[in-house]
């Protein structure tokens, strides 16, 4: 039984690991070696170090299609959700910790029922016209909704953290569901988040490597949004 179970475990880490490209892997190191540098010089705070990483190796796993990008996800949610209680958006905390962190646990039993058995990703899938309609119709009433909700509570950045908040509920929901519009969904919220952490660092947070992180996000989202789209052509 035991050795049974070191062979699954060790044919996962083996999926789980395969078809990374060279530039892929460098890329990422190079990324790393920036936050952890610009760490040291500008005393960047451990929980956003920890926070960027766990948020970028969610976010590359998940854009390879690896049900391993959860365990990431789990921890980098939890970090990130503690800066976002010091720097008063309120509604990034309660994005994270009651709709991220359950949402993602989700995202591990549906990503598991549609995992391809030959390369242990998962199958790629593009919405209707009617579903995209929808999702962008939702979109813009919750954001509306979110905008007037945080600026009664006095949000420290109401306008952007709502339409983050609700593009987000949105993304997540379309990456459980593995669909390829989640990336242009994630595209927008990191842009405008960038706009956001720039403002909180301007007003003396040390945080470089949260914005890294988003600027990362933003540059991974566009990139995984091809790649994706070569994958579902090619499938179609």
């Amino acid at each position: 039984m035991k050795i049974g179970i070191e062979m699954d475990i060790k044919q996962f880490l083996k999926l789980e690991l395969s078809g990374w490209k060279k530039l892929e892997i460098v890329s990422l190191f190079a990324i790393f070696l920036l936050i952890f540098i610009n760490a040291f010089f500008v005393q960047d705070s451990v929980i956003s170090v920890i926070s960027a990483v766990c948020g970028i190796l969610y976010t590359v796993i998940a854009g390879k299609g690896k049900i391993s990008c959860y365990l990431f996800g789990l921890m980098g949610s939890g970090f990130y959700s503690y800066l976002s209680f010091k720097s008063a958006l309120y509604g990034s905390v309660c994005l994270y910790m009651f709709y991220y962190i359950p949402m993602q646990i989700l995202g591990v039993f549906q990503w598991k029922r549609h995992l391809s058995k030959k390369t242990n990703e998962i199958e790629r899938v593009q919405l209707h016209k009617k579903e995209l309609f929808n999702v962008v119709l939702v979109s813009v009433l919750l954001s509306i909704v979110a905008i007037v909700i945080l600026k009664y509570f006095k949000d420290g950045c109401c306008y952007i953290d709502g339409i983050t908040t609700v593009l987000s509920l949105v993304g997540m929901y379309l990456t459980v569901k593995r669909c390829i519009e989640q990336w242009i969904v994630w595209t927008i919220v990191n842009g405008l988040s960038i706009l956001m952490w720039l403002d909180i660092i301007f007003h003396g947070e040390k945080a470089y490597a949260t914005l890294i992180m988003w600027s990362v996000y933003f540059v991974l989202g566009v990139y995984f949004y091809i790649q994706w789209k070569r994958e579902i052509t090619k499938n179609y």
